[in-house]
């Protein structure tokens, strides 16, 4: 079994600066795709920025230059650095890992969910 953790959501004045943190543990052989989405109140979960294992990045449009997608392999812990932050980037933040596992499977696995909310 896989677990992620995720921790530092919050909230924070408009223009602010918030960092989250997601940890993975449990049967992981290694990780490959590693990523934050975030669900708003009545919207769809949405892509919020991805890394590859060899340090690849993409960002929706609507964070590109806001926020910064890193991972750290040696602690399996994938991290985003929210800056500038808008009442528009208010919604549950969601990790994601795209886990091998030491039985040879390979799945999708999803963290609890930590609130942002940016007030204006």
């Amino acid at each position: 079994q896989v677990r992620l953790v995720e921790s530092g959501g919050g909230l924070v004045q408009a223009g602010g600066s918030l960092r989250l943190s997601c940890a993975a543990s449990g049967s992981i052989s290694s990780i490959n795709a590693m990523g934050w989405y975030r669900q708003a109140p009545g919207k769809q979960r949405e892509l919020v920025a991805r890394i590859t294992n060899d340090g690849n990045t993409d960002y929706t449009d609507s964070v590109r230059g806001r926020f910064t997608i890193s991972r750290d392999n040696a602690k399996n812990t994938v991290y985003l650095q929210m800056s500038s932050l808008k009442p528009e980037d208010t919604a549950v933040y969601y990790c994601n890992a795209d886990v091998s596992t030491i039985f040879l499977m390979r799945n999708d696995y999803w963290g609890q969910g930590t609130q942002v909310t940016v007030s204006s």
